[in-house]
């Protein structure tokens, strides 16, 4: 069974009627003659033959008849014109149509089936084309019937005239066609049977044996019509106008104006009509084209044997004459018929050929179903770049190969971006529907084919009505392939085509398609834990959001010009929600009045341009009581979780954090005594302002106008009437959001009685037009207590914002004395008067303050005064070792503060860093013992800036009473005032030091700077230190291995503390201050060395002190602003340190690695070694030091002989603990690079020197110089090589814990000068 062809690929017969046969058929109400035989395609149960004489039936065999002077008419109007005519003409037909197509199509329950009525009527009209082109042969005519009736005077003079007649057609069609003679002899005919058919004998001896006698009754009046299937349509003519076509309109004259659905013939003419229709085609057109295919396909055949060339030089080589053979002459191609032969006239001189006569056997072959000799044509033909491969996948069998002919079809009559003309759009609109309306829908829209993407090929970049419905026929498709985001995309495109050729409801009902298609879910069945962790709900899936907008803006502005304002109105306000997708591709194509991909911003602010043109203008339509209830805000400007409520005792300053740290502070310090909670949150009071701080976020890249805001306050018991009689709330002025702007506003609110109140939303209009309601509802926990629960996400009910107002009874209120601006240098005590007063009704007998971790301050007693007391030395303070947490101070006062009474209290604060920062205190009081705790808060801003520049340096000393040598460096960096160092003091468990120099008396002037020396000398007791050591050495153990850090404390240390003074003066609350600096200090270091480490659990893991470091506390003074304070410095650390961790640190790292299901616990062990390693607990140093006593000067008499010069090396055991070996080799090739200019040593005798060294232990070796002339010696030529012991091993045996190797550093200038006395 053949194949079925599409109709635009049956044969085409022209019919070229008499007159006389015109007015017969115009008198029976009948249409043309070939409206009448078109009426009888397609017949069934035709029967061909291919060349190799196999029969192949056909279920169908069509055929198309033409009126021939209509085709020689268009055959003379220009191609690219009359494509562009039925362009034009299709988008007229679809526009017309499609209104009531939209609504027929959307009362369906199912839109997304096979076919579409636009999609037909393209379709038809496609295949309704049947003019002859140049570049293929489908419509040149294939035969041409001439038509009389017996009616005429002279029937046998009509049918010469018609016979003898010339055709004007074109050169480039082809003029091999069957000449058929039809004779109609009409009941009413003045000729009778006999007399019709002699006529008919003359006809065949004269013209041939094509010929047919057609007898019908055609009576009067007319029978009842009878339906018949529908014509396709077909370009109209143009109309003439001044001797030009008129390409705009067609011609509604020559419109047929009888019924094209009917045909008005009794069913004896319909029978012997269709007779005759079925003689034609199987008695003499099939035949003739057997006949052509036959003998054409010869000639193929012929043309593809080997050359003739190829046997001469055969027998040429081989020694036979190379005579040249005869060629038989190559067959006449078949002419008009087989018996007829008329001229034919040519257009205009025009010299292009008809189609080749290999594509016309291509062609034949293709409609008489011999496929074999067909596809082995069109591949020839495809070869030599004559076309073929728009043919081919209609013939060969489903494969890859099909879509690279339909690629290469295309691409040949359009290459890539570039523009289409209207021809070119009309020859790939025909292929497209060739291939959709031929293939299997199976094969079409399998993943081998996809064949919907042919259809987008074909389309093109065309913006013709004809584009735009193959590209959403694609997008149908791609539906039934359950590609919904590239059908949304087609559908996308082909309305923003339609819209631009003005056909709104198609390219409504388009971008509507696209809208549900995008926001339908992906069937992609996702893990529930992705929706857990996303935080999201499988339901709350909105749509491919980044091609939303996109459609919906074009959408709302064809709502808009179609009259629905109302449906404009939301779908504008709608896309707001998608302004994070506006610089999608969707969107930047579907915004005609602004270059978003310039800038993005752009189309926020073209949506609410348009919201508020549509809303507008509903309002001055419907009024201001238009129906807006409906009318959402998509996006949200309120941000609940930021919003709160504000007391008037409570500061506006500060991070919510920064208080919540003071609360945790609070909480820490009284869990221990007593039970008393800490009410928070505090209530409201009578007749006493509250404000709601509301936070406002602008998330469109435009300016926004929130006008009127206002909150929504509901009492508990839900009386509105009680509210709005008893609570007054403000209404802010217009508030306007920039773009990506956030904002807190803060609402008024007061209460005449008390009441338990709950704020439920916010309140405005948006943009001064749509009353907008925000909730404040804050999602609920997450609900884990029953197996249901935990399985099941569900969450408590919403919470609110709730406050109660209630009497006044007990109030604190605090503030400065002093608020103004506040500058204060670096370590400066600043003494501030706070005033207390008792703002409620009961009294206040107890009062703590809270401040920041960093925070230092001293509550000044109420039996103290301000002045200082001198004479006092500190020798050594008693230090707890402890990191303790910061605590609250109590505040002293004399009596209970009663009703409406007050009290000053003196702060003193000590400055810290350079820095702009807030003094935030939270102040805790209740009325008596066993009563809840309330807080008020008091917020003052300071700056901090520096005064002095500060340094610190310590070496190893050369003098044999002191173990190193300390520089402190002092600049003052202030641009105009003096500062006096009044006192300087040191502060070391283990190292007693002493100023080496007098404290300089005069103040430093700006800029100036000073140097201090101190020398520090050990006090021989490891006992601290190895008890200090012992514990870290404990606790970190237990870090390491996971386990529960006990809660003991360090060993205590006794402090020496050393002085510098002109004039000591001691504050009462210096001592503290140092102690607070000195906690501040290590608990930053070590939050930022051991962040895995809590806060915590510093006070029971890290000493205060490390007993090995030394401290440095500067009092300074500056007179002419009477500013005093003072500085502590933390960076220097004396002595030698021997890993004391390293045991610990290779106990963990060589135990069995647990293997772990989170990489992120290996890395924070791998983190938590590293940060322990480099800490100053496992410090690690050479102990050992060499000293050489250079700078001597020797005089010796060289005439005497050499000179024996000693050399004294001194070599000290820094360690506080451990013994060390020592060997000193002397060579003086080892000698520093300073020194090069100078002579090498040459030492003499013994080179090598070893021994053993205590702690603390210094020894001295002295080496032999031999200098054999004068100059001057370097003395940095030897090497030191060191082994530290393990102190008080069993047994006494030498244990090594490290070994070292120590040279003479580079720049070492050493040396001795040896002088001769001999010379003058």
């Amino acid at each position: 069974m053949a194949r079925v062809l599409p109709s635009s690929l049956t044969p085409h017969i022209c019919i070229l009627p008499s007159q006389d046969l015109e007015e017969l058929l115009k008198s029976s109400a009948l249409p043309s003659l070939h409206h009448i035989l078109q009426s009888f395609s397609p017949l069934p149960q035709v029967t061909t033959r291919t060349t190799a004489l196999t029969t192949v039936p056909h279920a169908s065999f069509a055929l198309r008849f033409s009126d021939l002077t209509e085709i020689e008419a268009a055959c003379r109007e220009d191609e690219e014109q009359r494509a562009t005519r039925t362009i034009d003409w299709i988008g007229d037909r679809i526009g017309k149509r499609c209104a009531k197509w939209v609504d027929d199509f959307e009362k369906m329950n199912d839109q997304d089936v096979a076919r579409t009525p636009w999609w037909d009527e393209l379709r038809r009209c496609a295949e309704g084309d049947h003019i002859p082109a140049r570049d293929e042969g489908w419509n040149h005519p294939m035969s041409i019937i001439l038509a009389v009736s017996t009616t005429a005077p002279n029937p046998l003079q009509a049918i010469t005239a018609l016979h003898s007649r010339t055709l004007d057609f074109p050169s480039w069609v082809d003029v091999t066609h069957l000449i058929y003679t039809l004779i109609i002899h009409p009941k009413n005919s003045p000729l009778s049977d006999e007399e019709a058919g002699a006529l008919f004998n003359a006809v065949r001896k004269q013209y041939g044996l094509h010929t047919y006698l057609l007898s019908l009754e055609l009576p009067s009046p007319p029978p009842p019509p009878v339906s018949i299937p529908a014509l396709v349509p077909r370009l109209p003519p143009p109309t003439i106008s001044n001797g030009s076509a008129d390409t705009v309109r067609p011609d509604l004259k020559t419109t047929q104006t009888v019924p094209l659905n009917t045909l008005r013939m009794s069913e004896q003419d319909i029978q012997q009509t269709a007779r005759f229709a079925r003689e034609f085609v199987t008695m003499n057109l099939v035949p003739w084209m057997e006949k052509c295919v036959i003998e054409w396909n010869e000639a193929y055949s012929s043309s593809r044997r080997l050359p003739s060339r190829l046997f001469s030089s055969t027998r040429r080589l081989f020694g036979t004459s190379s005579t040249t053979p005869m060629h038989a002459s190559t067959p006449s191609l078949p002419g008009r018929s087989s018996t007829y032969t008329a001229p034919q006239s040519s257009v205009s001189g025009s010299t292009i050929p008809p189609p080749s006569q290999q594509r016309r056997l291509a062609e034949f072959a293709t409609i008489l179903g011999d496929f074999k000799l067909a596809v082995a044509v069109w591949e020839s033909l495809r070869k030599e770049g004559k076309g073929g491969s728009d043919i081919l996948p209609l013939l060969i069998a489903p494969s890859p190969a099909v879509q690279l002919h339909v690629s290469h079809a295309l691409t040949t009559i359009h290459p890539q971006n570039a523009e289409l003309h209207s021809h070119v759009q009309l020859r790939a609109l025909l292929y497209a529907v060739r291939w959709e309306s031929t293939l299997t829908i199976g094969d079409f829209l399998s993943d081998t084919l996809e064949g919907e993407r042919w259809l987008v090929w074909a389309a093109g970049n065309a913006e013709e009505p004809p584009a735009a419905l193959l590209l959403a026929h694609a997008a149908l498709l791609s539906v039934r392939k359950n590609a919904r985001r590239r059908a949304a995309l087609w559908y996308f495109f082909a309305a923003n085509r339609l819209e631009k050729c003005g056909i709104k409801p198609l390219t409504m009902y388009f971008l509507r398609r696209a809208h549900e298609l995008s926001i339908s879910r992906p069937d992609k069945l996702l893990s529930p834990s992705f929706w857990m962790s996303e935080n999201k709900q499988p339901s709350d899936f909105e749509g491919f959001d980044a091609v939303m907008s996109g459609i919906e803006h074009p959408l709302g502005r064809l709502l808009y010009t179609t009259g629905d304002v109302s449906g404009a109105v939301r779908h504008f306000l709608g896309l707001l929600r998608w302004s994070s997708a506006s610089s999608s591709p969707l969107a930047q194509l579907s915004s005609h009045t602004v270059d978003i991909t310039k800038d993005p911003g752009n189309s926020d602010k073209v949506f609410l341009e348009d919201f508020q043109v549509a809303i507008s203008h509903l309002k001055s339509v419907s009024g201001e009581h238009a129906r807006l209830a409906d009318v959402k805000l998509p996006l949200r400007f309120v941000v609940p979780s930021q919003t709160c409520v504000r007391l008037a005792r409570d500061s506006v300053e500060g991070e919510q954090s920064e208080w919540e740290t003071r609360e945790e502070i609070w909480s820490s310090f009284w869990k221990h005594r007593g039970k008393e909670k800490l009410e928070r949150s505090g209530n409201a009071a009578v007749e006493e302002a509250f404000w709601v701080d509301i936070t406002l976020h602008n998330p469109l890249e435009t300016e926004v106008t929130l006008a009127n805001p206002t909150v929504i306050v509901e009492l508990s018991s839900g009386d509105a009437a009680w509210i709005r009689d008893n609570i007054t709330i403000e209404t802010t002025k217009d508030t306007i959001l920039y773009a990506k702007e956030s904002r807190t506003i803060s609402i008024a609110i007061k209460a005449s009685k008390p009441a338990s109140l709950v704020i439920t939303g916010v309140a405005y209009d948006f943009l001064g037009l749509l009353p907008t309601v925000e909730s404040l509802a804050r999602r609920g926990r997450r609900l884990q207590d029953t197996p249901q629960q935990r399985q099941t996400i569900t969450y408590a009910p919403d919470e609110f914002l709730k406050l109660n107002v209630e009497e006044a009874s007990q109030e604190l209120a605090v503030a400065f004395v002093d608020d103004g601006p506040l500058v204060l240098a670096e370590g400066e005590c600043k003494r501030m008067k706070l005033w207390i007063s008792n703002a409620g009704s009961r009294d206040i007998g107890e009062v703590w303050v809270v401040p920041g971790p960093e925070d230092q301050v001293w509550i000044q007693p109420l039996d103290s005064g301000e002045g200082s007391t001198t004479g006092i030395a500190w020798k050594t303070w008693q230090s707890d070792n402890k990191v303790v947490s910061p605590r609250p101070y109590s505040i002293p006062l004399a009596e209970k503060l009663v009703a409406a009474g007050s009290t000053e209290v003196t702060v003193v604060l000590h400055a810290g860093r350079k820095q702009k920062q807030n003094l935030s205190f939270l102040f805790i009081y209740r009325e008596a013992d066993g009563s809840p705790f309330h807080c008020t808060r008091v917020t003052r801003s300071y700056e901090v800036v520096q005064c002095l520049q500060i340094s610190t340096a310590s070496h190893p000393s050369h003098s044999p009473d002191h173990s190193f040598s300390l520089s402190l460096d002092l600049t003052n960096i202030l641009s105009s005032s003096n500062v006096e160092i009044n006192q300087v003091t040191t502060i070391s468990a283990n190292w007693s030091c002493s100023s080496l120099v007098e404290l300089w008396a005069e103040p430093l002037r700006p800029s100036q700077s000073t140097r201090i020396l101190f020398s520090a000398t050990s006090t021989g007791d490891c006992t601290n230190v190895n008890a200090v050591s012992a514990f870290v050495s404990r606790k970190m153990t237990s870090v390491l291995h996971g386990q529960v850090i006990t809660p003991d404390d360090p060993p205590p240390l006794e402090l020496l503390c050393g002085h510098v003074s002109q004039t000591f003066a001691y504050e009462p609350f210096v001592a503290h201050f140092i102690m607070d600096a000195r906690r501040i200090a290590v608990s930053r270091t070590l939050a930022q060395s051991h962040p895995r480490i809590p806060t915590s659990s510093y006070s029971s893991i890290f000493p205060l002190y490390n007993p090995l470091s030394v401290d440095f506390v500067i009092f300074w003074k500056i007179p002419s602003e009477q500013r005093f304070g003072h500085i502590l410095v933390s960076e220097i650390a004396l002595g030698a340190s021997h890993a004391v961790l390293r045991e610990v640190l290779e106990g963990v790292e060589s135990a069995k690695v647990k293997r772990s299901m989170y990489a992120e616990t290996q890395r924070e062990k791998t983190e938590m070694l590293k940060a322990i390693r480099d800490s100053e607990w496992n410090a690690e140093m050479n102990p050992v030091v060499v000293i050489v006593k250079d700078g001597l000067v020797i005089e010796h008499d060289f005439s005497q002989g050499v000179c024996m010069v000693p050399v004294e090396f001194t070599i000290r055991n820094h360690s506080l603990s451990h013994p060390s070996r020592f060997v000193l080799r002397l060579d003086h090739r080892q000698q520093s690079s300073v020194c090069r200019h100078h002579f090498p040593a040459p030492y003499c005798g013994r080179t090598t020197f070893r021994g053993l060294l205590a702690p603390l232990q210094t020894t001295s070796v002295l080496a032999q110089l031999c200098a054999t002339r004068p100059g001057t010696y370097a003395l940095s030529g030897w090497r030191l090589e060191t082994e530290v012991g393990e102190p008080d091993t069993e047994g006494g045996l030498w244990q090594v814990r490290h070994h070292y190797e120590q040279r003479a550093v580079t720049d070492d200038s050493s040396s001795i000068v040896v002088s001769d006395l001999s010379r003058p």
